[in-house]
């Protein structure tokens, strides 16, 4: 089957009824009132929270792009979601002074889809493509040839007039984020030049976050209910700009709208976010492990099944952070709960006899 890229192919997606896929953000030009999320991004790395040894990284790299004059390498940035890992592709481009234009892997299902989002681009410019490891295959193989010499190989004609075209791509960077590096092929993770990991953050660091976030929203907090709710944020910026809407809801309707520590950890307990971060899901997967399995190893499809949840909902929403916390281990066997995670619960830690421990 042949492959023709086309402008008006690319042009009219949204006619036939697919929604757009690569919108042009211009990080100078974003309006802060359209919605909570832009409203709370930051836009350099001055007003970004955390990740320090991945900014001192990347501000070398950016600087020596710029004395170069020429685009950055492509990176892949992977880890819980939740993180930053797309703010931090737009404070790239901020940085770099670029646009960037952003799309999801699930979303390019056909090849003229990634056909026409890489001949849009302009020199320079940033395409962030986010859960990358659900491109598919064909998508991928478009991809290798435009990361590698900033070509497009295609093919036009049929059976005997067939030809080969390379079609020249303008210097561009791409930016791919997953929450599952494991899942991307060899081939397309190799031609990545800078591959970094997105760490959980300290408590200090999401107080941080949350009193800016406080400061945008003109949401009254004291220190000491900032650290409230980020010790129960599990590690994650996303949670902890959630969670501050939620407390700052309840301390406007049931106090005077200022958040202290009390008022917070009033509110998190209503929520059943308890002191350390779990909420109902995540305390009845562990409570299902230790009272219907003997506290494991159990396998992941049975705990699934067991709670009624997807698989990839325990996996990526709730296991990330059971087994930072120590709280789970995941073993070849299955699931286990760990002596914290009996302790935590309130739970008697399981004995082990030494005859036991053996096998």
């Amino acid at each position: 089957m042949s492959i023709i890229a086309d402008d008006s192919d690319f042009k009219n997606q949204k006619s036939e009824g697919t929604r757009e896929k690569n919108p042009v953000i211009r990080p100078e030009a974003i309006d802060l009132d359209k919605n909570f999320e832009n409203c709370i991004r930051p836009k350099s790395f001055d007003t970004y929270i955390g990740q320090s040894a991945l900014k001192d990284t990347l501000k070398i790299t950016i600087q020596a792009a710029k004395k170069r004059e020429l685009p950055l390498d492509h990176l892949l940035f992977y880890g819980p979601p939740g993180l930053g890992k797309t703010t931090l592709a737009g404070v790239i481009a901020q940085e770099m002074g670029v646009d960037i234009k952003i799309t999801s892997a699930p979303a390019l299902e056909r090849p003229r889809d990634i056909i026409g989002i890489l001949m849009s681009l302009q020199g320079g410019e940033i395409l962030f493509i986010d859960e990358i490891h659900r491109l598919n295959k064909v998508a991928e193989e478009i991809l290798y040839p435009a990361m590698e010499d900033f070509y497009l190989d295609m093919t036009t004609g049929k059976s005997q007039t067939v030809k080969t075209l390379r079609v020249p791509l303008p210097k561009f960077t791409l930016i791919g984020a997953t929450t599952k590096a494991g899942e991307l092929s060899g081939p397309l993770r190799d031609r990545f030049g800078i591959i970094h990991r997105l760490e959980f953050y300290t408590d200090s660091e999401l107080a941080q976050v949350i009193t800016r976030t406080a400061g945008i929203l003109n949401i009254e907090i004291d220190e000491k209910g900032a650290y409230a709710i980020a010790r129960r944020s599990r590690g994650t910026p996303r949670i902890a700009n959630r969670l501050i809407k939620r407390v700052s809801d309840y301390a406007l309707v049931k106090y005077s709208g200022k958040i202290t520590e009390s008022i917070a950890n009033e509110s998190l307990d209503i929520l059943k976010i308890d002191e350390f971060g779990l909420d109902t899901t995540d305390r009845n997967l562990l409570n299902l492990i230790i009272e219907k399995y003997d506290g494991g190893p159990v396998g992941i499809e049975t705990i699934a099944a067991a709670l009624g949840e997807d698989v990839r909902t325990l996996e990526d929403v709730c296991e990330p952070f059971l087994l930072q916390a120590g709280l789970l281990q995941r073993t070849p066997r299955g699931r286990k709960v760990s002596p914290a995670g009996y302790r935590h619960l309130g739970y008697k830690t399981k004995e082990i006899s030494s005859q036991q421990s053996l096998f």
